[in-house]
């Protein structure tokens, strides 16, 4: 529950501290005192979207401090998920600047707006001008009903959405696929010609390199024939040749070697340079030998060359790229090939799914149809204790269909849910819209209200403009159905009629005061003489009289019994 409040430079809000406890509370105060602040600050600390204009004139920022109590292990279970600290009290901080920005603090730590949102709706339900309009729209009708039996129909709801989300996506790929056959059949031909080029090139990794050496070396094959055998004939053939040289100068240094000690090495050298000359022959002569000339070989080089250049510039700028997109072709060519195979299989996927997906939104309807037959009886006895005494609701059911009449799905399933209403006996049922009131409206929001209470376990329940267009014995009745609902839930209630603020457990009075040429909003808690004096002021007005205050002691008295 909620256990404390301090607001700082919020609209006329100044600076203000509440404390608030397990019962009902009540605001009161005239119009324009600033009630419905209060509940805008609650509502900001709680996650909803931050708004500058709040931002008191000539302040920067305006702050809310919300302490919270609570032992709800979901809650609890929520905070470590998302790296919190498990703790029984929350101390949520808000600060809105006027600049434009706004930041969210959970016991000191930064959080998002979306997950303190999250957080809070487990915390407190606010009830005000827009649930007022969620009644009237009959798109919203759906949620109260899934709300109501949550754990069960919560559960068949997620499966009908994955599975209509698959049906989705498989009904999508399947559209693609028919959409783009025409398209794919037409690039199959291109796609075949371009691949067929290039594996008529039959490429080899690095080709294109090792050419160019060996166009490098066949462009120089007779210059490299002429000085090999030049160098061969230099060593080897003349007369006097390096071969028969260096032999002869063997002979000479090995007649001499024995007159100085420094001439052996040099005898050691010469032999082994005659040895290696001597080895080197064989292999000179190879390479000399092999060596051709050959312009065509030449030409063929070259025109291979001018192939993979020519390739190259379409497909990429490399050989790799080229041998790369080749295996894209034949890829996407293969999907092109068995596009009828795969729009086969999609859609005996889809059939599957479909057949899938209706069974669950059949389960789904069934679970809805018995939650709304017990919501109508439960509404319709609520309805007749608040004073509606020939009203009927009524939970109507139609399957979703399209423009032709024929069934669609939706991630909610197959379910099309409205609420209708018999307010005279022997009148057929009407939509909410065409019948209610605002006052019909209130009470049948706090119908609904009651009954989903007792389900959500939220601790918290806020009611603002829950009095619009009631009076008399009909706020008596809505003042006692507050009362019991505050026996389970902390009840805070804003409201301008003295039938139901006779039921406040906790009393507080809104009004306006001004301070040094300023107007501010200030909020008083009342004891029992003053809840008394402004219960009496909401039955006489400015004319409070002995008469007046009588009344509102009796009005008092008889809601504590």
């Amino acid at each position: 529950m909620l256990s404390h409040i301090t607001i700082k430079d919020f609209a006329i809000i100044d600076e203000m501290d509440l404390d608030f406890h397990q019962g009902f509370h009540i605001f009161t105060g005239e119009t324009g005192a600033g009630k419905s602040i209060i509940i805008e600050a609650i509502s900001m600390a709680l996650g909803n979207r931050a708004d500058t204009a709040y931002v008191r004139s000539g302040k920067n920022k305006a702050i809310i401090e919300l302490t919270v109590v609570t032992k709800d292990p979901d809650i609890l279970t929520l905070l470590k998920e998302n790296g919190l600290e498990e703790s029984e009290s929350l101390l949520i901080t808000r600060e809105i600047y006027a600049a434009g920005k706004s930041s969210c603090r959970i016991n000191g730590v930064p959080v998002s707006v979306t997950f303190l949102n999250t957080l809070c709706k487990k915390i407190a339900d606010i009830h005000g001008q827009y649930d007022h309009q969620s009644l009237l729209n009959p798109d919203r009708h759906i949620v109260l009903i899934d709300e109501y039996r949550s754990c069960s129909i919560g559960a068949e709801r997620k499966k009908a959405a994955d599975l209509f989300h698959r049906y989705t996506e498989i009904k999508k790929k399947l559209d693609t696929l028919i959409k783009n056959q025409v398209d794919s059949e037409r690039k199959r031909d291109f796609m075949k010609f371009e691949l067929e080029e290039i594996q008529n090139a039959k490429l080899i990794p690095d080709e294109d390199t090792e050419l160019k050496e060996r166009l490098l070396y066949l462009q120089n094959s007779e210059l490299i024939f002429e000085h090999l055998s030049t160098v061969y004939e230099l060593l080897y053939q003349q007369t006097s040749s390096c071969q028969d040289n260096l032999s002869k100068s063997v002979q000479q240094i090995q007649e001499i070697q024995s007159f100085s000690n420094e001439i052996p090495p040099l005898t050691k050298e010469l032999s082994d340079c005659y040895y290696k000359l001597e080895a080197l022959q064989p292999e000179i002569r190879k390479v000399r030998d092999s060596i051709t000339f050959s312009p065509e070989l030449l030409n063929e080089a070259m025109e291979r060359i001018d192939l993979l250049d020519r390739l190259k510039r379409k497909y990429g700028g490399t050989l790799e790229k080229v041998i790369a997109y080749q295996g894209e072709l034949t890829e996407n060519l293969s999907h092109i090939e068995n596009l009828d195979q795969r729009k086969d299989d999609l859609a005996k996927d889809l059939l599957l799914i479909e057949d899938q997906l209706v069974q669950a939104c059949q389960r789904l309807s069934k679970l809805r149809k018995e939650g709304a037959k017990e919501i109508e009886n439960k509404i319709n006895n609520e309805l007749k204790e608040l004073n509606f005494k020939d009203a009927k609701l009524i939970v109507n059911f139609s399957d979703l269909t399209d423009s032709q009449g024929n069934p669609v799905y939706s991630e909610t399933g197959m379910d099309q849910v409205e609420f209708l209403m018999i307010t005279n006996k022997g009148e057929s049922p009407k939509p909410l819209t065409k019948i209610a009131s605002g006052g019909e409206i209130s009470r049948i929001m706090l119908a609904f209200k009651r009954i989903i209470g007792e389900y959500d376990h939220i601790p918290t329940m806020i009611f603002d403009e829950i009095d619009s267009g009631i009076s008399g014995i009909a706020a008596s009745i809505v003042g006692k159905k507050l009362k019991d609902m505050a026996g389970s839930h902390q009840i805070i209630c804003i409201t301008h009629l003295a039938q139901i603020a006779a039921f406040g457990d906790y009393h507080y009075q809104i009004s306006k005061e001004e301070r040094e040429g300023r107007t501010l909003t200030k909020v008083s808690p009342l004891n029992e003489e003053e809840q008394i004096y402004e219960v009496a002021r909401l039955l006489g007005g400015l004319n409070i009289t002995d008469i007046t205050l009588k009344n509102a002691k009796e009005l008092i008295d008889q809601s504590s019994r």
